[in-house]
Order: structure tokens, then C-alpha cells, then sequence
């Protein structure tokens, strides 16, 4: 398995294959695991590796067309350090509240690189936002007359963008975020009025967020709607006060977590934007054109890692009790947007491959049977002070997790 360095990629039984294997354990960016769990002191832990972050941002810039500004939604991950260095690779962030946008300024992010989405945003995220002078994507006409009066009050003339609602879906979307009815956006039919209503309203326009779903693997399905979401901004600009400076075709963009899946190829996305990027030059010539990504930025760079603090049989069957679950990484519990429950990839990462392999089930600590981080998966066979690792762990771990629930502790976090 391992080449003349000792290193070598994870073996078959592993299901993901991003980081590298060194004397039987996990390496992330170059360390053993065991010598991260060693250092942080104690488990659990996320860690995300910033050079398979890097990687991704260069795959976008290398098959997508260059006028393609790329933009972290800072939602997947808030980690102030992950933040601060994606803003560094990127061409901006998004961000959908008072304190993402206080994470964001801190790490350096120009105001004038960062726009605000959410369909509820209180009075306080929309000053915070007016005072900034970041770009405001408005949700409802209601939202838009609070703007207005802000910056009448302030004196100032906050930029602001419309949120549509598009009028088409973005199929096979593992969350579908536009077409019928919505709480996100304006239905892109109501938009003319809006538009209409703006020109009397003391708010800088700048231009559309056509944002239909999220989490797709299907190429085919991604440049359909893409197609579509730029056919409706060159309709909607017929309509605008002034230019379209800004267009944030949303992302979408997908991640493999389960058997079956594959990563996307990008080749087949960026061949159908560049017509696409062509033909906006001439109908939308000022427009400054964003894709927003999150999950496809940090997703695959991340890892959770938790400890088994107990092994027993019960019935037959092997559970592995660790110090982490649900509460820490509430998405790899399976309750966190899937239907039918299935098991992110795991492996035991202080141990990957050994000659004796069990079927067993890795429950965390707590007092139900939700708690569930992988159910009858083949791993080492394993006991206390083993480590399990989580993949795909990247996005949407522990900040999108009730972390205070039953009053455990929470994870640390390190990026390297």
C-alpha cells in the first residue's frame, strides 16, 4: 500500500481518498492524526486541511471562465481562521448575519466583496449592514422599504441587490432554495415591481442573487440552470433603474458523501458558461458576475474526529460508544436534511487497515437513539481510545449542530 516515503493514498475499504495514509493513520496536511489529537490535547476535534481548500479554488479558476468571480459562503463554515483564509484565495464573501458579517470584516474581507443574504434579517444585521457598505440582498418589498428608511435616517445610500426567486428549479438539488413558493427571494414575476418601486427609494441598485439549490452531483442538471439564470437576469435588466453591475449566479455546486456518488466534472459546468459569459458581456456589460460557494470549498477539507470510550455487544451486535455525535456534527447523525438516514464515510484513523474487520455501529454519548454516527459500517475492529474520523466534514459541521444539547463539551477546531 505504501510507496518508498511510506505515504500512500487511503486504501478501497476507505470511501474517500483526499488525504493521504502514513504507517497505518491518517495524515492531514502532512501530520499523523494521532500527533493533531496529541497536541490539541483531547478529542473531539474538527481539523480542516487549508491546502485541499487551496486545490479546490485552483480547479474553479483553472476550468471556469476567468470573469467568474468566486465568492465563499461563509454559512458552510465560520471558523474566523478558515474565513480569514479563503478570503484570501477567493474574490469575496457572502455572509447571513450581524456576526458573520463581524467575522468577516475582522479577517480583512473588503465591504465592497461582501453581500448579506437571509430572508429574516432583523434590524440590527441591517444596520450592521448599511454601516458597512456591503452589498444587501433584499428579500421582499418590505425588506426593502426597512433599507430605505435606514438610510434616509443614516444619510447614506446603502447598495442593494434583489433576491430572486427564480421561476425554475434546479433539479436533482439535495435542497432546493427557488421555484414555487419560497421564503427566500422575490418571485422572480414580482420583480418588475420592485425594480419600479426602487427608482423613488434612496438605494444604490446593483443588480440580481438568482440562487435556485444547493448540493447537486449533476453537471447536466447545474448548466440548465445556470442557462436559465442568466436568460432571467438579461429579462429582469430590461427592467432595472440603472446597469446591472452585480450578478450572483448562486452555486450549487455538490459534494460525494454516500456510495454511488462521484465528484462533479467541472469540464462539462465551465464549457457551457463560457457562451454564457460571452453573451452577458454584451447585455450585461458593467455586471460583475459571482458564483457563491460554500460546501464546495470546504466540505471534502474537513474531518471529525471523536474517541471510543466504550465498546459492548448487545444482541449480537458491536457498538462503538465515542465521545462525540450528534451533538458536534448533527448532519453525519443523518438529522440534519436527510430522508432516509445514511452513513457518511468513516474509518478508524488511528488504525486504517487491519487484517481482522468487523461490522459494527458508532453511537455518541448521548441519551437518544438519534445519536448515531455510522450504522453497521466495516471498520478495524476498535475500542477504547480509538480514533473515528468523519470525512466530508468540512461544511455544515458544528456550527450547524446543537452543541449545548445534554451540556457536553464542545469540539475544538484547527485548521492546517
Amino acid at each position: 500500500m505504501n510507496d518508498r516515503s511510506g505515504i500512500a493514498k487511503i486504501p478501497k475499504h476507505v470511501p474517500m481518498n483526499q488525504f493521504e495514509v502514513a504507517d497505518n493513520c491518517l495524515q492531514i496536511a502532512g501530520q499523523p492524526l494521532v500527533d493533531i489529537a496529541m497536541q490539541l490535547g483531547d478529542t473531539p476535534f474538527y481539523a480542516y486541511d487549508r491546502t485541499l481548500m487551496r486545490t479546490q479554488v485552483e480547479h474553479l479558476r483553472a476550468t471556469l471562465p476567468a470573469e467568474i468571480h468566486l465568492h465563499y459562503a461563509m454559512k458552510a463554515n465560520p471558523m474566523p481562521e478558515v474565513v480569514q483564509y479563503l478570503a484570501g484565495i477567493t474574490d469575496g464573501l457572502d455572509v447571513a448575519s450581524a456576526g458573520e458579517l463581524e467575522v468577516a470584516l475582522k479577517a480583512g474581507a473588503s465591504p465592497a466583496n461582501i453581500s448579506f443574504a437571509g430572508p429574516g434579517k432583523s434590524d440590527t444585521d441591517l444596520q450592521a449592514a448599511v454601516d458597512s457598505g456591503v452589498i444587501i440582498n433584499m428579500e421582499s418589498n418590505g425588506e426593502m422599504l426597512r433599507i430605505a428608511a435606514l438610510a434616509e435616517r443614516n444619510s447614506v445610500r446603502p447598495r442593494v441587490a434583489i433576491r430572486v426567486n427564480p421561476d425554475f428549479e434546479l433539479k436533482s438539488a439535495g435542497m432546493k432554495m427557488g421555484s414555487g413558493a419560497k421564503p427566500f427571494g422575490v418571485d422572480a414575476e414580482c420583480v418588475p415591481a420592485m425594480l419600479e418601486s426602487l427608482k423613488e427609494l434612496p438605494l444604490e441598485f446593483m443588480g440580481f442573487h438568482i440562487f435556485s439549490g444547493s448540493q447537486n452531483l449533476r453537471e447536466q442538471a447545474i448548466i440548465e440552470a445556470q442557462t436559465k439564470t442568466f436568460e432571467l437576469a438579461f429579462r429582469l435588466a430590461q427592467f432595472a433603474p440603472s446597469p446591472v453591475r452585480w450578478l450572483n449566479i448562486g452555486g450549487g455546486l455538490g459534494v460525494p458523501y454516500f456510495p454511488g456518488e462521484r465528484r462533479l466534472d467541472l469540464a462539462a459546468i465551465g464549457a457551457n458558461l463560457f457562451p454564457l459569459i460571452e453573451t452577458a458581456r454584451e447585455k450585461l456589460p458593467e455586471a460583475e458576475i459571482v458564483m457563491e460557494l460554500g460546501r464546495y470549498l470546504t466540505a471534502e477539507a474537513g474531518i471529525y474526529v471523536c474517541e471510543v470510550v466504550d465498546r459492548k455487544v448487545s444482541r449480537g451486535e458491536v457498538f462503538l460508544i465515542t465521545n462525540g455525535g450528534l451533538h458536534h456534527h448533527l448532519a453525519a447523525s443523518g438529522n440534519f436534511g436527510q430522508v432516509i438516514r445514511k452513513n457518511y464515510p468513516l474509518c478508524l484513523g488511528n488504525r486504517i487497515s487491519a487484517d481482522e474487520m468487523e461490522m459494527v455501529n458508532v453511537v455518541g454519548p448521548l441519551c437518544t437513539p438519534l445519536d448515531v454516527l455510522g450504522n453497521r459500517v466495516n471498520l478495524p475492529r476498535a475500542g477504547p481510545g480509538d480514533l473515528i474520523v468523519v470525512f466530508q466534514s468540512g461544511a455544515y459541521g458544528f456550527t450547524a449542530s446543537p452543541k449545548d444539547f445534554l451540556s457536553h463539551p464542545h469540539p475544538s477546531e484547527v485548521l492546517l
